[in-house]
């Protein structure tokens, strides 16, 4: 079996212990896995290209040269627009944030908001605004971001990342901000093993089977009552805050999801 794994040259970089991880549970699984960066493209005959990149064109175009594409294009497309997946988990009757994209600052009926690009990831490009002038100059120093706003919800700065493989539930994590109402772990938030309820696991299950995704993560605001709404979803989704908290190889179960799906 031959596959190809995509990053960005920066990503790449950033990643190389887990493309490391990779390449070595798919050699002994037998397969060929060539990382390609950038401008290289896979060669045709290859029986997989796992996507770890934020261009869902580039997916598309790799989808109709008849690669198996992993994830297909139109996960990576909701993923990566805020707007978009919360139509999208709007039609499942998914509890969420309440998200809509910003026209004008006078849209804004209530503080505090939090402002949020529409493509952006690791807690990049996200604002909280306590008044209307703090949104005016968010939006006027980013005349190039399109953004959307959703009402700051109280957390405590918690929040929770299910990792799912297919439709199952690969892992969870609870993430806690540290002096910042963002959670992320790449910013310096504490995590730590989350245990799913039914009703959680029921519910992160119908999202994935109606996404059709094989390896995403789908974060949820945690509220102090104990109650969630979604937040995001994302792909590609970085494993450091799983390889932390649990105890066995992203990279394996994910290289043995593909060759059982593959077959």
């Amino acid at each position: 079996m031959k596959g190809y794994l995509y990053y960005s040259s920066i990503e790449a970089k950033r990643n190389y212990a887990f493309i490391e991880d990779l390449q070595q549970h798919a050699k002994s699984a037998g397969i060929s896995l060539r990382l390609i960066v950038d401008d290289e493209r896979p060669c045709e005959g290859a029986d997989f290209v796992l996507f770890r990149d934020r261009t869902p064109a580039l997916a598309y175009k790799w989808e109709s040269m008849g690669h198996r594409v992993i994830n297909r294009s139109q996960v990576n497309e909701i993923a990566n627009d805020k707007l978009k997946t919360y139509e999208f988990v709007s039609l499942l009757g998914i509890r969420s944030v309440p998200t809509r994209k910003l026209q004008a600052i006078d849209e804004i009926d209530s503080y505090p908001v939090v402002l949020k690009s529409v493509d952006g990831y690791g807690g990049n490009n996200v604002y909280l605004c306590h008044s209307r002038q703090e949104a005016l100059d968010v939006a006027t120093q980013n005349p190039q971001l399109q953004f959307i706003y959703q009402p700051f919800i109280e957390t405590n700065a918690q929040d929770v990342r299910v990792f799912m493989l297919g439709d199952e539930v690969l892992g969870a994590v609870k993430r806690t901000g540290v002096q910042s109402f963002k959670s992320n772990f790449t910013l310096g938030g504490t995590v730590e093993k989350y245990c799913l309820s039914y009703d959680q696991v029921t519910e992160v299950q119908q999202i994935a089977r109606a996404l059709k995704s094989d390896y995403i993560g789908i974060d949820f605001l945690l509220r102090p009552d104990g109650s969630w709404l979604l937040n995001e979803i994302e792909d590609p989704v970085g494993a450091r805050s799983l390889y932390v908290t649990h105890d066995f190889s992203v990279a394996e179960k994910l290289i043995a999801y593909i060759v059982n799906t593959l077959k």
